[in-house]
């Protein structure tokens, strides 16, 4: 019986572990993760037996993360560099990108890769990272470092994700050629919300569900109750009356704007879960039929995370918006799947 090889990772960036869990599902050990968010640290730690260590990666050390590596047949650095310096908005303001400090950590996860010299690596980001220079470097200190790579855009319901994210992701072996597997769904076959969260039970805005304390959604006003009840799934606030409808939206520039306060559809995918998903107004973030925005857990679950993930102590206090931030600043899990099918299969065919 072939013996499956063991690959030691260290994730970057980690967050709350999305991309760990992910690569942890497919069979890969990851040993640590950084991230200068402490309040990451329960649910990556809880969920995926790794350690987590509360430091800018920028200070980290060849020889520190060559600790976590040791006695693996495989190694693997991922890092998925928080995305808001190549975000479309941060980019229309060029000031603000040679300002960011945040524009430097792609280039500290190369340096780690050149000390380092791991395996495998991966990177995941927003689209337009792509268009910049930054990226290119990157890609030339992969190649003049010996590695294979392949990145694209991934448009998340073609792997079966149910929300409309695009994402960069790059994967890279010095071993020989790697690439991203093809897509697992079609158009036709997208998973939709009402696969994903369609079965979770009901709860009202404002309310937690005696089971689950993630499974807790936003309070609305009296006006934004109005407003949901006058929604349908995949309109906008053009279907409601005019008494309802916010003075920005009576404005012509209010025009572009159709899908805040949108309901989601049972049948399609949900729109990108975003750090502000807790929030009616914020997007097309209402519940296909009850009258409230999608809840922490729901919000979760369309990011791939499993039902059972936990993302504090069940004691703790569940404040929404910092769980929010969490959740959507996260990588999908079933992205971390993806890379983890990569490497696998690379290995396979070497």
């Amino acid at each position: 019986m072939t013996r499956t090889p063991t690959i030691k990772a260290v994730d970057l960036f980690c967050g709350a572990g999305g991309l760990t869990h992910g690569l942890v599902r497919t069979g890969i050990d990851v040993i640590a993760g950084y991230d200068i968010e402490e309040s990451c640290r329960f649910a990556f730690e809880h969920n995926n037996h790794a350690k987590f260590y509360n430091q800018d990666v920028t200070t980290l050390s060849r020889e520190e993360v060559l600790t976590h590596l040791e006695e693996a047949d495989y190694t693997l650095l991922a890092g998925c560099a928080p995305c808001q310096p190549f975000s479309s908005y941060s980019r229309a303001n060029k000031k603000s990108q040679e300002e960011d400090s945040r524009w430097n950590l792609l280039n500290s996860f190369g340096r780690l890769i050149s000390e380092v010299t791991p395996h495998f690596v991966t990177m995941e980001n927003v689209p337009g990272l792509a268009e910049q220079s930054v990226f290119q470097d990157f890609i030339a200190l992969l190649r003049s470092s010996g590695y294979y790579h392949d990145h694209r855009i991934v448009f998340c319901p073609d792997y079966g994700m149910a929300q409309t994210r695009k994402r960069l992701v790059l994967v890279a072996s010095r071993l020989g050629p790697i690439a991203l597997p093809t897509p697992t769904h079609s158009p036709e076959h997208y998973t939709s919300v009402f696969d994903v969260i369609g079965h979770l039970p009901r709860i009202a805005a404002g309310e937690t569900h005696h089971s689950d304390p993630l499974h807790k959604s936003s309070s609305l006003s009296p006006i934004n109750m109005q407003r949901i009840r006058a929604s349908v799934p995949g309109g906008s606030w053009l279907d409601w009356p005019e008494e309802l409808r916010a003075s920005c939206h009576k404005k012509e520039s209010g025009k572009t704007y159709p899908s805040v306060y949108g309901r989601m559809s049972w049948d399609k995918p949900a729109p990108t879960i975003t750090t502000q998903c807790n929030g009616f107004g914020n997007g097309r973030f209402g519940h296909p039929e009850q009258d409230r925005a999608i809840s922490l857990r729901e919000a979760a679950m369309l990011q791939s995370f499993p039902l059972e993930y936990s993302f504090l102590p069940l004691d703790a206090k569940h404040d929404i918006s910092p769980l929010a931030k969490m959740i959507g600043n996260a990588v999908p899990v079933r992205l971390g799947e993806v890379v983890g099918q990569s490497i696998f299969r690379s290995l396979a065919d070497a």
